[in-house]
This record gives structure tokens, sequence and C-alpha cells, in this order.
């Protein structure tokens, strides 16, 4: 039962966050060779001011073993 979380700043319409979730959908059924009716995807706006704390610093910073993809930017230097 995969559930996909996505993170980003506010802006995007509500047809590029249902396409983004819907791509999403498409290649973890394709890679992960799973049912589309087992997978679910969540889109959650972050303001940038609270980036750090509540997405780079919880997520990215404290969980560096369990990411598959590292971001290229260090909101801490």
């Amino acid at each position: 039962m995969p559930h996909v979380i996505v993170k980003l700043y506010p802006g995007r319409t509500e047809e590029q966050k249902k396409r983004l979730a819907d791509e999403i959908a498409r290649d973890v059924v394709d890679i992960a060779e799973c049912a589309e009716k087992s997978v679910s995807v969540a889109i959650e706006e972050i303001h940038p001011d609270e980036w750090t704390d509540t997405v780079y610093k919880p997520d990215i910073l404290n969980n560096a073993d369990t990411l598959y993809k590292k971001p290229g930017y260090d909101p801490l230097q």
C-alpha cells in the first residue's frame, strides 16, 4: 500500500497538483508493481519560512539514511 507525501511551496494550481499526483501514482504502479487502487498521494503546501523547521530538519536531515534522492541544497549553511 504505497502512500506518497509531496511537500512543496505553495503556488501550484489544483490542476498542477492533480497532474503531479496522477503522474507519481502512475510511476509507483509501474515501478513498484502494485495495483493503482492501493496507491495514494498527498500534497502538503509548506510556506518557505517554515520549510527548514517543518521539512528539512525532520524529514531530510534527520532521515538521511532513508533518502533515495538527496536535495542539492542545505538551508543550514
